[in-house]
């Protein structure tokens, strides 16, 4: 657990959000191919072999599917990756000529920070030396007691700290103030159902990932009797940590994650983690509360510092400091750790090149000083008009959506409508540059950069403590693709590495892009109303502005949808988690609605029909159908799909489609589906907005 800033944000699409991991011994200096640039509405995708009324995503995406294996190097392979792997490409050349020949500070910067990281023969011959500091601090630990200690040197010198920290959010019951927050974490695995399941296959993963661990310590220098002896420490106490964790659905849920305590009662909970000598050594010993979002993670840690020895301790902060460590280490620590982490629970078969991980670790670290110069070259700004355009039409389908809902009483709708109308748009690219003058670059410390980077970030975070909080901030870099809705903020933030082709594309008929980007748009506009963004009013505040009985409404129509997901199978024995996915799922089919309704909108100002004026044999309704159906083609391994089910508040791509579309009649319509099919179902489906 190496930060403690707790996240808020509801991403698009959580698995392009997840942490790169850098482990390989691939030296490769750089790409063999230009990966190509997507295409918008790819007829050739299409699979006119199968009926669309009876799996609409075999119909939109079969042909991509049948030709786009995963890579060797991927988990998944779909849309998204397509063009992630274009903006990462494009952002590498970038990086190279900074690397080789900077014009800028800024770019000398980066550039060392690249090349750093792609100077596999340092990195090789350090072995594990540079992590010889820190775990000499962790061998110095003289009792569990001195932990708050360990970990002021730890956040100060190296940029970890395990167990307990705090970090700085919006309080959620009055957003203009930010206030130090605390969660829970220290978890290897991918999630606590990994140590706690009795499954079988749990069960075998557990046992490996123990095998995995004594392997690390042995590479580190253990004995292999002590590295076993080190490995079961760390079992145990990762799954005591499991037991006290809420779990990722309760998580979900701001009433059970907001807990405002003092000091003092934070010590009580916690009694063998000197909290003022942590707060006081991070400089925020004056803070006189802080939210704790899970009071049992409390407690439990208390209980393995006053139950656990000080040699298991060490053996748990040590294999963490390895963990966070090992893609950045000698090929050794790499290897080992990618076949567990990638191979065995994703199925991946190769590692990425590293000028792929570089690119990304360096996106990472300096995205708004790399991004700077990347949207110069690939975010023109009549791009960003014409998406602002693109959003001001679905606010107003949104709006007129609000106002038809039969369900919804007049109160309620004049407090949706309000918030809708507050709700502040974010497209492309920060207003303002983050500073990283103060951030120290070498170009000859790879893990150094990466510490310095880490206590830049939380240095930078602790700093916002009751300050007014900085609407302007962005939680992604530009060439990211993905969006992202932030409750406490009410705002909708979508960066350039999306705006392009498949999702958008103005060379394309309104039908396509509006299926495409207009949907994703629409999506996060209705995470401001999903179950978990509806608890949040315009000012961004944890607050009912609802009626009881159209609250009682609402969750009637969620609890539809999650029940309905349930049934999803995403693996041989998998299926969904309702729950899990409900905000994600809601804001699909939501989205889905708003753009289908401003496509109409537009189409009547132009004098035209959904059904009619044909391109591609296709009306303009089964091409916006299409186009959102083609932006979820993917494949996925068994491993990584069973991952997400477990993880991803996110559902697969072939639910998101025909999830979605069985749910909205419109569908049925455009492709002359009977009533009774598979896309089209009597029951009509389920519907919130």
């Amino acid at each position: 657990m190496r930060t403690f800033v707790p996240a808020c944000l509801l991403a698009l699409a959580a698995p392009l959000c997840l942490a790169q991991n850098l482990a390989s011994a691939d030296a490769s200096s750089g790409p063999t191919a230009v990966p190509k640039k997507p295409i918008s509405f790819d007829v050739s995708a299409i699979d006119k072999t199968a009926d669309p009324c009876t799996d609409f995503y075999q119909y939109a995406c079969g042909n991509w599917k049948k030709d786009n294996p995963i890579p060797a190097d991927q988990v998944r392979w779909g849309r998204f990756n397509e063009l992630s792997d274009r903006n990462n490409y494009l952002l590498y050349t970038e990086l190279k000529v900074a690397a080789d020949a900077p014009k800028t500070p800024l770019q000398k910067k980066y550039g060392d920070y690249f090349a750093a990281c792609m100077n596999v023969a340092l990195v090789d011959s350090l072995g594990a030396k540079p992590l010889q500091p820190e775990l000499a601090m962790i061998e110095g630990l003289k009792s569990n007691k001195e932990l708050a200690a360990l970990n002021v040197a730890l956040f100060k010198e190296h940029g970890g700290g395990e167990l307990l920290g705090v970090g700085v959010s919006q309080d959620q019951k009055d957003s203009s103030k930010q206030i130090l927050s605390t969660g829970q974490g220290g978890l290897s695995l991918p999630d606590r159902d990994y140590y706690l399941n009795p499954d079988a296959r749990f069960v075998k993963i557990r046992a490996q990932y123990v095998d995995h661990v004594t392997k690390m310590f042995v590479l580190l220098g253990d004995t292999p009797e002590k590295a076993a002896t080190e490995a079961d420490n760390v079992m145990r106490i990762e799954v005591a940590l499991a037991k006290g964790s809420m779990d990722r659905v309760e998580m979900r849920d701001p009433a059970k994650r907001y807990h405002i305590m003092t000091i003092a009662e934070m010590q009580k909970l916690t009694p063998d983690y000197n909290w003022p000598q942590f707060l006081g050594g991070i400089g925020m010993g004056s803070v006189p509360t802080v939210n704790v979002s899970s009071p049992g993670f409390f407690t439990t840690v208390n209980t393995v510092l006053d139950t656990e020895s000080l040699s298991s301790l060490k053996s748990y902060l040590r294999w963490h400091t390895l963990h966070g460590a090992a893609p950045l280490l000698s090929a050794p620590f790499q290897e080992e750790n990618f076949a567990f982490f990638s191979a065995t629970l994703q199925g991946q078969k190769e590692e990425q090149p590293r000028w792929k991980r570089c690119t990304r670790l360096t996106d990472s670290a300096l995205g708004e000083a790399v991004g700077q110069d990347w949207v110069k070259q690939n975010f023109p700004p009549d791009a960003k008009d014409n998406m602002e355009n693109l959003v001001h039409a679905l606010e107003a389908a949104l709006a007129q959506d609000i106002a038809q809902l039969p369900w919804m009483s007049p109160e309620t709708k004049v407090e949706a409508k309000k918030k809708l109308d507050s709700i502040r748009d974010k497209i492309g690219y920060p207003a303002h540059w983050r500073d990283y003058s103060k951030l120290e670059v070498k170009r000859d410390d790879l893990l150094g950069n990466i510490q310095r980077s880490d206590i830049f970030e939380y240095n930078r975070n602790l700093s916002k403590y009751g300050k007014p909080v900085d609407e302007t901030e962005w939680g992604m870099t530009p060439p990211t693709v993905n969006a992202y809705y932030n409750p406490p903020q009410n705002d909708i933030n979508f960066p350039a590495g999306i705006l392009q082709p498949p999702f958008f594309d103005n060379s394309k008929d309104p039908a396509v892009n509006f299926g495409a980007i207009g949907v994703v748009i629409g999506h996060e506009m209705t995470h401001g109303f999903d179950d978990q963004g509806a608890k949040y009013d315009l000012h961004g505040n944890v607050n009912q502005w609802w009626t009881n009985d159209d609250l009682a409404k609402f969750k009637d129509r969620t609890e539809c949808e999650a029940k309905e997901y349930d049934g999803f199978e995403v693996a041989p024995g998998q299926n969904l988690n309702g729950h899990l996915t409900l905000g994600e799922n809601t804001a699909d089919n939501g989205g889905i609605r708003i753009a289908f309704q401003a496509l109409q909108s537009v189409l009547a100002k132009e004098g035209k029909d959904a059904e009619e004026a044909k391109i591609d044999g296709y009306t303009p309704a089964q091409r916006f159908f299409i186009s959102f159906g083609q932006v979820w083609c993917e494949n996925k391994t068994e491993q990584s799909a069973r991952v997400g089910a477990k993880t991803d508040p996110h559902s697969s791509g072939q639910w998101r489609v025909k999830g979605v579309v069985q749910n909205f009649d419109e569908f049925g319509k455009a492709f002359g589906c009977k009533v009774g099919q598979p896309m089209m179902p009597a029951s009509g489906g389920c519907r919130v907005w």
